[in-house]
């Protein structure tokens, strides 16, 4: 049986602050496990604890208490991220290189050399968009063009599992769609995905599987489909009917000339759930107080 791609157990991370060793605690005994091949979305609002997972997935920070496992090895195993692509939310490259020299240098760290080194660098720059620009310094790009360029650093050693943290982040409708297109692609050769943003609608059309972090703790997680039905609502479509027809009940349809083709529980959005899941709790402490 193979490891799953992410195995998040017991996850707890306390940072001190202040003199007084006090403690605050970022992440809250998170259990999380994402499998191959799907494309995940980890949501939640400002300080909810998704840049600090990332950063433990990452080994950038260690775990208070618990552990997180990549493709069956421990995050804080140098191993473990030969198989990691990661973009961050705000990339920071060297302005003085040329996008390719970028990718280059990347390409290297990552251990890629020779033909096969350059052969990967050009098709990464093609395929993510950036190819015509690929000469111009770092420095003249816009903020779409730094993410298109984060985005071939990150995909360039042929990653099986890779982080994006707000990927979409300042770039215009256009751009949003295209690094989205991007991010199918990747499912579709067998990568797995995971995705912080705070573009919601975008994430409803990407992601298989969501989880909502409030205050370091895990609110909501599910099939992304499944927590857009609302179950409590139904839906009728309804096929060929007059104009005079529309506000009719399901009974007189039929005298009407149409005819029900579909009947399904109504689609709630993906929004609507983040609010209510991080509204609830904020409710719940207020009322208690």
């Amino acid at each position: 049986m193979k490891p799953a791609a992410l195995e998040i157990n017991n996850l707890t991370k306390d940072f001190s602050v202040g003199l007084r060793g006090r403690k605050l605690r970022a992440v809250d005994g998170l259990d999380l496990t994402v499998g191959e091949n799907e494309i995940f979305g980890l949501l939640g609002p400002n300080g909810s604890g998704k840049s600090t997972t990332i950063k433990i997935l990452l080994g950038l920070l260690s775990a208070s208490q618990g552990e997180c496992r990549i493709l069956g090895k421990s995050s804080q195993s140098a191993s473990a991220r030969l198989e990691v692509g990661y973009l961050p939310e705000a990339p920071y490259f060297y302005r003085y290189l040329t996008g390719r020299e970028l990718v280059a240098f990347y390409a290297t760290i990552c251990g890629m050399r020779g033909a096969a080194r350059k052969r990967a660098i050009e098709e990464v720059l093609d395929r993510v968009g950036i190819a015509d620009a690929a000469d111009r310094r770092v420095g003249t790009y816009s903020k779409g063009m730094l993410q298109r360029i984060g985005l071939a650093q990150a995909l360039v050693h042929d990653p099986k599992f890779i982080v994006l943290d707000e990927p979409t982040a300042g770039v215009d409708p256009l751009g949003a769609a295209a690094i989205g297109e991007i991010i199918l692609e990747l499912k579709e050769q067998g990568k797995t995905v995971l995705v912080s943003s705070h573009l919601l609608t975008q994430l409803e059309s990407l992601c298989d599987r969501v989880v909502i972090l409030h205050k370091g703790r895990k609110v909501i997680e599910g099939n992304v489909d499944s927590l857009l039905l609302d179950e409590t609502v139904e839906e009728i479509v309804v096929e060929g009917l007059k104009p005079s027809g529309r506000q009719a009940l399901q009974a007189v349809v039929h005298e009407h000339g149409g005819h029900c083709r579909e009947t399904s529980g109504s689609k709630r959005s993906l929004e609507s759930i983040f609010m209510e899941a991080v509204q609830a709790p904020a409710e719940k402490e207020g009322s208690q107080t």
